[in-house]
């Protein structure tokens, strides 16, 4: 049985114009600034207009461990959002932008999938409207900046062995992870070690996506450590002189764009940290605006909920003032089945055991997000080839975790095939079950932050770190940062370090091998195990199946 792909669904889509997706949460069409018929930004004069205004109930969707079977998180949260709808709920979708490192490389696109998608797909998996380049000119105006301050007699006495601010691309290159620039005599500067992160991975896109209007944004900017002087003090992208033109690229990227789903209803698209090597969630910005126009918002984190809900729950609730009232758990039989020990060229064949094998990986990150304090339902998302008999075993697994689990075929049927998702979804949120906190306070030290983490949501037994690691931690502590959350960079193929390990290992020692200041984001980033900030392409790059066909339609985008 053939089905249409992706982008044969998309663009056979009944789009409406974006003033009338506008009109279904009441922004007027003046408003909106278009971006051709199908997308727009939300203007900031009316982003400011909503203050005062009460917030819906906010829903966050997150996953198990990330297989290559598949799990379905944004098609999820899209056919959830388009089920609301359906079942007469005012609802809105906030997601993230695609980056063009996934859907050239491995994973694909960022906008759904079947008859779950956000459209226009060939747009949001593209250039969409500029953000994504909008953030890498600002990261790189900066590293300009500071090798033309250097150039210029180094005024600010940096220490230029010190220099912590890399450059940014969108693309994965591993050549780029670590260079040497300035070659080529001195009007071109000094050489010096330099490297490349992903766009995704920028602090930047962090503070972007963190930032309540344009003068956080500008302060944000500002507050980023870009090097030291010899004495170890902290040179700013302020002392630099960068952070108001970086504000200026960015002036338009910060307002949220509008778009729809196939059924036409509203979606947030906007910011697009990984979660692996980033903070995983859209903006801020986005989010509260949908707050404040629908009454129910359902937002996805990225990767398994060890990576991006932890880090939604834990960094952006906490300094975003934002409460979730019910959180969705996405399963799927043929990944609970990878975890359980089956091999991908026995996925079809029907093994009930290994579902309830790879279920303790689901019933980890179930107890995980209870830790916070709000109530968690799963989402079986259905595949052509499931059986009853491993359905089952995944419900009455759930239901032993005290929890309920329901089938959906959203992927096949749109929203129909998430009616009773909504409605379970609506009762528990509405439900006044949820009471939100994280699991670490502002004032554990760094290292604490760290372990509680590791042990409380990765299970493991212990934190490996060397000396160097835990002396920058406390002389961060020291320098005033010390209240700050942490941004834990980490394969997302296990709650481990190492991406063979699937299932629910425990009593691992998590290796902390580097840390990093985020100062003007607000958060310490630390880099466990392997864990790449520039992804390299796979020996076959999905960038070999995309381009045009005869009458100048993309195609090959998933």
């Amino acid at each position: 049985m053939s089905h249409k792909s992706d982008i044969e669904i998309a663009r056979a889509a009944k789009k409406r114009p974006i003033q009338d997706i506008g009109e279904k949460l009441a922004i007027p069409p003046g408003d909106l600034i278009p971006y051709g018929h199908d997308k727009a930004k939300v203007s900031r004069d009316f982003i400011r207009s909503l203050d005062g205004r009460p917030d819906g109930k906010l829903i966050l969707v997150t996953a198990i461990n990330p297989t290559p079977a598949g799990e379905g998180k944004t098609t999820t949260t899209v056919g959830l959002g388009d089920g609301l709808n359906a079942i007469g709920r005012k609802a809105a979708i906030c997601i993230r932008e695609a980056s063009l490192g996934p859907c050239f490389g491995m994973k694909g696109g960022a906008a759904g999938g079947g008859y779950a998608q956000v459209v226009p797909m060939e747009e949001m998996n593209l250039h969409f409207t500029g953000d994504f380049h909008a953030i890498t000119a600002a990261h790189n105006l900066l590293s300009a900046m500071i090798d033309n301050h250097i150039h210029w007699g180094n005024e600010l006495g940096i220490d230029t062995r010190r220099i912590s601010w890399r450059r940014a691309l969108d693309v994965n290159d591993r050549a780029l992870r670590s260079v040497v620039t300035s070659l080529g005599g001195p009007g071109n500067g000094f050489p010096a070690e330099a490297g490349f992160d992903i766009t995704a991975a920028s602090e930047v896109m962090a503070i972007l996506c963190l930032a309540e209007d344009l003068a956080d944004l500008e302060k944000r900017l500002g507050n980023i450590i870009v090097a030291y002087r010899r004495d170890r003090s902290p040179v700013f992208c302020r002392d630099i002189k960068a952070d108001r033109p970086m504000t200026a690229l960015l002036r338009d990227a910060l307002q949220p764009n509008l778009v729809q789903t196939l059924e036409n209803n509203p979606a947030f698209v906007h910011g697009g940290p990984f979660a692996n090597i980033a903070h995983g969630c859209n903006s801020v910005i986005a989010t509260k605006t949908a707050l404040k126009l629908a009454d129910y918002v359902v937002t996805e984190a990225g990767f398994g909920a060890d990576l991006g809900a932890e880090k939604f729950l834990n960094i952006k609730c906490r300094k975003a003032g934002l409460s979730p009232s019910a959180i969705v758990v996405v399963a799927t039989s043929r990944a609970l089945k990878l975890n359980g020990g089956v091999t991908l060229a026995d996925l079809p064949i029907e093994n009930p055991d290994a579902v309830v094998e790879g279920c303790a990986n689901l019933g980890r990150h179930i107890d995980n997000m209870r830790k916070f304090g709000v109530p968690v339902i799963v989402a079986i998302n259905h595949f052509h080839g499931d059986t009853d008999a491993e359905i089952d075993a995944i419900r009455a697994y759930v239901a032993g975790k005290d929890a309920e689990a329901v089938v959906c075929t959203h992927w096949a049927d749109g929203s129909k095939g998430t009616l009773e998702l909504a409605e379970k979804v609506v009762a528990l949120a509405d439900s006044g079950e949820a009471s939100f906190a994280p699991i670490y306070r502002d004032e554990l030290g760094f290292m604490d932050k760290i372990e509680t983490i590791a042990t409380e949501i990765y299970g493991a037994g212990a934190v490996s770190a060397d000396p160097s690691v835990h002396a920058r931690l406390k002389r961060w502590e020291a320098d005033g940062y010390g209240h700050l959350p942490v941004c834990m960079a980490k394969t997302q193929n296990s709650f481990s370090a190492d991406p063979g390990l699937r299932g629910a290992p425990s009593g691992f020692v998590l290796p902390v091998r580097d840390v990093r200041l985020s100062a003007g984001a607000g958060f310490v980033v630390a880099l466990c195990g392997e864990i790449m900030t520039m992804p390299g392409l796979p020996r076959v790059p999905a960038a070999e199946s995309i381009g045009l066909d005869a009458e100048g339609n993309i195609e090959g985008l998933s």
